[in-house]
């Protein structure tokens, strides 16, 4: 099954104040990722005043703003997707993950899509 582990950074986080032994520790532990087998996807993200949040309107139309669609003290700053065999499991790829980056993680399961959606989607392109 795959899971997101998330990482959560405070709003006013500079990444410019990074040391090296945190990039040295994260590396460190994708590559552990990628030996064992379990790493999908990584990927860093942009800050929330970055982003774009998009509203449908009454219309059918869409809005465009700028900035994250909440408000928070906290974003996501960056993720992995793993393939991991137990919720257990993915939360101790999540424990290596909160010492590495020195921030809070969050690990949720994706919803399992059955193979007939599978095979189904894959026929329809």
């Amino acid at each position: 099954m795959e899971y997101l582990v998330a990482i959560h950074l405070p709003d006013d986080y500079d990444p410019s104040k990074e040391d090296s032994q945190l990039m040295s520790d994260i590396s460190a532990l994708n590559e552990e990722m990628i030996a064992k087998g379990v790493r999908n996807f990584v990927g860093g993200l942009q800050p929330p005043a970055r982003a774009k949040t998009i509203r449908a309107d009454r219309n059918g139309g869409t809005m465009v703003t700028d900035g994250p669609f909440i408000e928070a003290k906290e974003h996501v700053g960056g993720f992995w997707v793993l393939e991991c065999e137990s919720l257990e499991e993915a939360v101790e790829w999540g424990k290596k993950a909160t010492v590495a980056c020195r921030a809070p993680v969050e690990v949720r399961a994706f919803n399992a899509v059955p193979p007939e959606r599978l095979k189904a989607r894959a026929e329809a392109r």
